[in-house]
């Protein structure tokens, strides 16, 4: 496949990551910032070669075949966010777009001895799960709730961002929460549904948007 057909079939694996049924074109050429017209001729291309059903209007689905292709990009790319973050010391707001260039090489045996390299890490530096080399995910992810979800007087560690993008790790870094920090939920307003925590004995207002996107576990479990 070409970058710009790999590029395609990740977004789709990671907007249906959202379970979010049948992936519009619309949703597709948002996330890629292109135009809607381009998406469905690649969608064309990519039923063609068996990646994907589409059906014009109702959205599309990654095949069999095109989730696994979609896994062996995921995998690459997360594993070359971790080897920036853990070995070549990049800010974890730093790493996506070079692990993006680097994802698109080809050589399994690359991949596998990177992976061995890192020692066989199961989430990169944003708590998101790494795939193996049979597309299985190790993580078990059952103890996670989504900050929002999370009640105040408790305290939680955050061990996974959702959304990963460099602005909002960089907002991350400013109120200091990183994966592995652990905070206290002081109160959550009723208007807005913002929170108010306690990390290293200060104190930070988080919005809806931002609680929504981290994924964090109790304290102790």
């Amino acid at each position: 496949m070409t970058q710009s057909e790999e590029n395609h079939i990740k977004t789709i694996f990671l907007l249906e990551e959202t379970g979010k049924g049948k992936i519009l074109t619309n949703a597709i050429a948002e996330k890629l910032e292109t135009k809607a017209s381009s998406v469905t001729d690649m969608m064309q291309k990519l039923e063609e070669k068996g990646m994907v059903t589409y059906m014009k209007y109702q959205g599309v689905n990654l095949t069999a075949a095109g989730k696994r292709a979609a896994l062996a990009l995921v995998r690459k790319h997360r594993l070359w966010e971790t080897f920036l973050v853990n070995r070549l010391n990049f800010g974890w707001d730093e790493v996506h777009e070079i692990a993006h260039q680097l994802e698109h090489i080809q050589s399994e045996s690359l991949v596998e001895k990177l992976d061995a390299f890192l020692g066989y890490p199961e989430t990169d530096p944003h708590g998101e799960p790494i795939p193996g080399r049979d597309g299985k995910v190790q993580m078990q992810a059952q103890h996670l709730i989504n900050l929002s979800t999370a009640k105040p007087g408790k305290t939680y560690v955050l061990e996974a961002v959702l959304q990963p993008t460099d602005v909002f790790l960089r907002y991350l870094n400013k109120v200091g929460l990183g994966i592995g920090s652990e905070f206290l939920i002081m109160k959550i307003e009723d208007y807005d549904l913002s929170m108010e925590i306690i990390i290293e004995g200060n104190s930070c207002f988080l919005s809806k948007e931002t609680t929504q996107n981290l994924m964090v576990k109790h304290d102790g479990q």
